[in-house]
């Protein structure tokens, strides 16, 4: 038996049940992990309201590090004893151990340890398919990251930076504002009380390359006219809610956009490519170029508490659960 985060209908934090449940052993090609550190991502709150609706009851949390209690029959590749980190569903990392598919657990170099892989996995693998995949990014551009203080921007901060371009992003106080700063973002844009499009406009008159937006609803419009002629609007997340629907004429009429709606789950589908980005993440981390800010620590027990945090937007950097 272990303990773990579940819900039984979907709702707001208060949804969130701490129980009592049966891990069991691992089947042919799985493995069951004892949690060191879990990572908390906006993800989990989608699937709390049933934004993205999961079969109930159901656990929540897509990300955690710890260390391989057991593997099932055919687990070659990992063994007991080994620190391993995941980042993919089906949720169920809010707990203090569970059984999951072997193919998705990543081993842990040294260098990493387990409260940094809990917060960079889901965020860092992110990053990394969003500026090196969706959109190559290139030294000498400049691009606008929206939420640049949160989890996955100040991780993009640091890369972007790593990579040549430069970063303008938006941020919902002078004190997050000053956090991007320090990150690597080069241009922050207070939202609330600026006009970040008219902001962006000013900065790079003729639009920007790129848009990496995972707030959603309330910068979705505005961003595309930061948009330089064939511009990417890149849409990863729902932050404020779901974007307005859009007339697809809108594309043409504002340049020639291109829009796309990538998850982490396509990116990483094939282990070659879950082992590749994972590499990318911790050799940007050994190598310093990219520091996993961790800004919040909260029990499992407190993880209603965590959710309320995040969703008034109250956290800054990562927060992980600790079991």
């Amino acid at each position: 038996m272990t303990r773990a985060i579940r819900i039984h209908e979907h709702g707001g934090p208060e949804v969130m049940r701490l129980e009592d449940v049966d891990v069991g052993e691992p089947g042919p090609g799985e493995a069951r992990v004892r949690h060191a550190a879990v990572g908390l991502n906006f993800i989990d709150t989608y699937h709390r309201t049933g934004l993205y609706p999961v079969s109930l009851p159901s656990g929540l949390g897509m990300e955690a590090a710890g260390v391989i209690e057991a593997v099932g029959e055919g687990v070659t590749e990992l063994s007991p004893g080994q620190r391993v980190a995941y980042a993919a569903g089906p949720p169920g990392a809010y707990a203090e151990a569970r059984v999951v598919a072997a193919d998705r657990l990543v081993p842990l170099p040294d260098a990493v340890d387990d409260e940094t892989a809990a917060a960079a996995m889901l965020k860092g693998m992110t990053v990394e398919y969003l500026i090196r995949r969706t959109h190559r990014v290139s030294a000498g551009e400049t691009v606008l990251l929206h939420a640049a203080a949160g989890g996955v921007g100040l991780v993009a901060c640091q890369w972007l930076k790593h990579l040549g371009a430069t970063v303008i992003g938006t941020v919902g106080s002078d004190e997050k504002a000053e956090l991007a700063r320090a990150h690597g973002c080069d241009h922050p844009i207070v939202y609330t009380r600026e006009d970040f499009a008219a902001r962006v406009r000013e900065l790079v008159p003729g639009g920007v390359p790129v848009v990496y937006d995972s707030v959603g609803a309330a910068t979705f419009e505005a961003s595309l006219d930061c948009l330089a002629p064939r511009g990417l609007m890149v849409s990863f997340g729902n932050a404020s809610g779901k974007p307005p629907a859009l007339e697809v004429g809108a594309l043409a009429q504002k340049g020639s956009l291109f829009l796309t709606r990538p998850t982490l789950m396509t990116y990483v589908a094939a282990r070659a490519d879950l082992l590749e980005s994972a590499a990318a993440v911790f050799d940007v981390i050994a190598r310093g170029a990219v520091t996993i800010a961790i800004g919040q620590r909260f029990p499992l027990a407190d993880a209603a508490e965590a959710h309320r945090a995040l969703e008034d937007r109250a956290t800054t950097g990562s927060t992980v659960l600790i079991p």
